[in-house]
């Protein structure tokens, strides 16, 4: 197929994505009214704001720096073993 004929049908393509997802956000309103009227309302998970992602990420900083801990430990004391010989302390 000719290059003007291959760039064509990528450009329709992509102008087809992005009006499917022009359309499914511009019906998102009337659906959620349709819904709600019907007494079907979607239960949709709220996603986390950037604060409460943050917070969550610095909970989990402690058990992080713990377990590369241990791991550096134990790969330290693999290093001197092999360097030792493999002989037990």
């Amino acid at each position: 197929m000719n290059r003007h004929f291959e760039d064509a049908w990528y450009y329709l393509r992509r102008a087809g994505n992005h009006l499917a997802d022009g359309l499914q956000e511009e019906a998102k309103p009337v659906e959620r009214r349709i819904r709600s009227a019907l007494g079907r309302e979607r239960e949709e998970e709220s996603e986390p704001t950037g604060r409460e992602r943050l917070e969550s990420e610095l909970r989990n900083v402690p058990r992080r720096a713990e377990r590369g801990g241990k791991k550096a430990i134990k790969k330290a004391r693999g290093r001197i073993k092999r360097y030792r010989g493999g002989a037990s302390e």
